[in-house]
């Protein structure tokens, strides 16, 4: 197990690195203020920030943007061996894609209500927090009724021959 300082001293580095890129982002006009760095063995992987302006893509997050450059670079899909440092909290759908690459450990700096304090949107902290988090989208959710639920969850028992997670 590495000592504290060691961990406090890379944490440190890898934060300021990702806040950087937040900067950077906003600097160069390609998105709101927001970086991420993978780390894999105490060496940055993949530093990128936020490119939903640059890319006209809202799912261009630096922290999605940061795991699809980690994951080709590594040539993988799972980054169970890697951290990522984030400059503020992960969005729900951030969070999603830290989960599902299996990354091992987060690491973020501000608050979500820093970025709702300048006017990003609370459905973020609500949603992180379990706070009312399907009110706030202004969409319909509901789950489709009889043979269309049935049909769509028949495709993951008539593929899972041909396609394997790991």
């Amino acid at each position: 197990m590495e000592e504290p300082n060691v961990v406090q001293d890379r944490d440190h580095i890898f934060l300021t690195k990702a806040v950087g890129e937040a900067y950077k982002g906003v600097d160069c006009g390609d998105g709101g203020p927001f970086g991420a760095v993978v780390v894999q063995n105490g060496e940055a992987v993949a530093s990128c920030h936020n490119m939903v302006l640059k890319n006209t893509d809202p799912t261009a997050h630096a922290e999605v943007t940061a795991i699809r450059e980690a994951c080709k670079k590594l040539n993988k899909v799972e980054l169970s061996d890697c951290e990522i440092y984030a400059s503020c909290e992960p969005c729900p759908m951030c969070f999603g894609a830290i989960h599902l690459s299996r990354i091992k450990r987060l690491v973020y700096g501000a608050k979500a209500e820093a970025a709702i304090a300048i006017g990003f949107d609370d459905f973020i902290a609500d949603a992180l927090r379990g706070t009312g988090f399907y009110q706030k989208a202004q969409l319909e959710i509901k789950r489709a009724d009889g043979n269309e639920a049935v049909i769509a969850e028949q495709v993951f028992e008539k593929t899972k021959a041909k396609f394997q997670m790991y």
